[in-house]
């Protein structure tokens, strides 16, 4: 049964998840740590160095920073945070980027001002900038979440380490308490009055980026293509929309997206499908809120077995939740939204992530056809059975597979994939 304290951590795991970020992630995370380090050393370092984790430069190395004139790459965001970030912005952290800051980056980029090493970790997410001014040096590391700075030292003195009842992902909320059926009561049940101040600005940010996209001035224009390669109808108009929102994103458009687990394409494929599905079925706004609310949290349930950052496509989960999520505000029952996430997880669990880039969004695409086909097997009540393949005989028990198997499994794939990327 869901309780009143149960339901408050989940409200606080939406107010933790649902955040918004300017551009890909990864180079905001770094942005944020040279902004932060920056502020403790007080002044323009005359170098830094960027050790970063795998995960790091994969998802950093081909994504354009927004408010950059189309920069690219670690240095370039850790310089940019350094020169013009606000730290107190965290994820919008180039939010009031300047034409001279980004002249100053660009100029002190052509004379060698950052220098990035591969850093030794078993952490995907793992972040140490050092700076040096004469001599002076700050060294400040960020591990597991994007702004959960862990330590922070200025010529040697620690002056901040990691409280230890804070959880090492940098969060608060009690992801453990998260199962499909709590999810799915916390939907049902909720007074939206609570809720609708976390959900309307995911609505309204990355709605606004998917119209952006779909000018097709990004990337391969996809949204366009896809729009006029396929037959009219709502599943076309999903992907089209969903992709186009992440192609702007990672293109370099500056217009915020209300991320989930860290992620904006996972922020963005969580909530886009849900919105532009409710609107052509004049399903009832009360209604439309409740299933964001169940594909968010149900993206934040199955992404806690992976991790942020893995081999492993985030955008798989977060489509099989807005798919299920449809199922959800359809009318379907509870064993029909499992035959969703089971047909999904039976299909696509494969994907790897090879680093954030424009591409992104054709995977978003492809996952969200699969999700979608999965969705209109369940209302067939059509479903692969238990031990097909990785399918185990509940549905929770399936999420922890996949989970397991991306978070371990593909231990050796990601470091094979990075190995590939950094060779060409």
């Amino acid at each position: 049964m869901l309780t009143k304290e149960i339901s408050q951590e989940y409200i606080k795991i939406l107010k933790e998840e649902l955040v918004p970020a300017m551009g890909c992630t990864e180079p905001i995370a770094l942005a944020f740590g040279g902004a932060k380090a920056r502020e403790i050393l007080g002044t323009i370092p005359d170098s830094v160095v960027a050790r970063c984790s795998g995960n790091m430069i994969k998802n950093v190395r081909c994504v354009t920073i927004p408010n950059s004139d189309y920069l690219v790459g670690i240095e370039a965001g850790v310089t940019l945070g350094i020169v013009a970030g606000n730290a107190e912005k965290k994820m919008e952290v180039l939010k009031d980027v300047t034409k001279e800051d980004i002249q100053m980056t660009k100029k002190l980029l052509q004379n060698d001002f950052c220098k990035v090493e591969l850093l030794e970790t078993s952490i995907p997410l793992h972040i140490q900038l050092e700076l040096k001014r004469g001599e002076q040096t700050v060294v400040l590391e960020i591990c597991h979440a994007h702004t959960n700075i862990t330590s922070i030292r200025k010529n040697g003195i620690e002056l901040f380490k990691k409280e230890e009842h804070i959880r090492e992902d940098g969060t608060f909320g009690k992801r453990e308490l998260l199962t499909l059926e709590g999810i799915k009561e916390f939907a049902d049940t909720i007074d939206l009055q609570l809720v609708k101040d976390i959900i309307e600005p995911q609505m309204e940010c990355n709605m606004k980026i998917a119209e952006e996209g779909l000018k097709g001035g990004y990337g391969l224009g996809i949204g366009k293509v896809l729009k006029e390669a396929y037959p009219e109808c709502i599943t076309t108009k999903i992907k089209s929309y969903t992709a186009s929102a992440s192609e702007a994103r990672m293109g370099g458009c500056d217009l915020p997206v209300v991320i989930n687990s860290g992620s904006g394409n996972q922020g963005i494929t969580s909530s886009v499908p849900v919105i532009v599905y409710a609107k052509e079925n004049n399903i009832p706004e009360e209604i439309m809120y409740r299933g964001l609310l169940f594909s968010n949290l149900l993206t934040v349930y199955q992404k806690s077995f992976i991790g942020k950052l893995s081999a492993f496509c985030g955008v798989v989960s977060a489509s099989c939740s807005s798919a299920a999520a449809i199922t959800y505000i359809s009318g379907y029952p509870m064993e029909n939204i499992k035959m969703t996430i089971a047909n999904t997880l039976a299909n696509i669990p494969g994907i790897i992530c090879d680093g954030a880039k424009i591409s992104c969004a054709a995977k978003i695409a492809s996952s969200l056809d699969a999700a979608l086909m999965a969705h209109n097997l369940s209302i067939r009540n059509k479903v692969y059975s238990p031990n097909s393949g990785i399918l185990k005989n509940n549905i929770k028990d399936t999420i922890s597979c996949v989970g397991h198997i991306g978070k371990d499994g593909m231990r050796q794939t990601d470091y094979e994939i990075l190995k590939v990327m950094l060779e060409g």
